[in-house]
């Protein structure tokens, strides 16, 4: 498995999973299509399907015209605002994409059909979260609650393998250092990641275990946070936390 990167938009992260085996690659999230289309002739290798991981039109806008020149491609997904989507995603559905297999998981809170692809090649386990997990951070709660989102980062994601990659949705990572240290100015691995990145243009991936030790919103059981925010019920950790990220500057 090989996995590349792809900056969309003004932030976006779009993504070809190369399957080596059979020269073939899915495209997460292709908002442009041109780019991501480039990207797969520079690897030589063939799109045969998209993963999306909600609807949103900086995630599956692209779909339409990557399935007017590519026609015919499994658009997987697990929420009908989806364009072209052609295979719904069911909640911990595992299937096979060439010598991939993926498992789908929904990770509701970000929007009410977000889902997250959990990809394995042997030993080799990546994750593509969408706006769910950020490095640092998470996404906002636009149609899901502090509760769906806590279960989406903990019971869901949580439970994957630490050396598992997380490929996330958006070029958020300085912003979210930020405000982490914020909540936690003496945590030695958030120190150390705002370092590492002043020389790293592409931020992505993470990993599950990385994420749980500086990811605030990973972090609500956390006696520091918990101080911090005033309170120890997770639920309420997270929403207050979700608040003052929404407010940070």
């Amino acid at each position: 498995m090989r996995i590349i990167p792809v900056p969309v938009l003004e932030d976006n992260y779009a993504y070809l999973i190369i399957d080596d085996k059979t020269g073939e690659a899915i495209a997460v999230d292709p908002a442009e299509p041109s780019k991501v289309l480039q990207a797969a002739a520079q690897a030589g290798v063939n799109i045969k399907g998209i993963f999306t991981t909600h609807h949103h039109w900086d995630h599956a806008g692209g779909n339409v015209e990557l399935l007017t020149i590519k026609p015919g491609l499994l658009v997987y997904g697990a929420d009908a605002r989806i364009p072209q989507i052609n295979y719904v995603v069911k909640n911990n559905e595992e299937f096979q994409v060439g010598s991939l297999t993926v498992k789908g998981f929904l990770t509701i809170g970000h929007t009410k059909g977000s889902v997250s692809y959990y990809v394995q090649d042997g030993n080799e386990r990546a994750v593509f979260t969408g706006d769910t997990l950020f490095v640092a951070g998470c996404g906002k709660f636009f149609e899901g609650t502090a509760e769906d989102m806590y279960n989406s980062l903990y019971n869901v994601l949580a439970s994957l393998p630490p050396e598992t990659k997380v490929y996330c949705g958006h070029e958020y990572t300085r912003a979210n250092l930020r405000f982490a240290l914020s909540i936690e100015p003496n945590n030695t691995a958030l120190m150390n990641k705002v370092a590492w990145c002043q020389s790293s243009i592409i931020t992505v991936p993470s990993t599950i275990g990385e994420e749980m030790l500086y990811n605030p919103f990973m972090r609500v059981h956390e006696p520091t946070i918990q101080q911090h925010v005033g309170t120890n019920n997770p639920i309420d950790v997270i929403s207050t936390l979700r608040e003052l990220k929404n407010s940070f500057q």
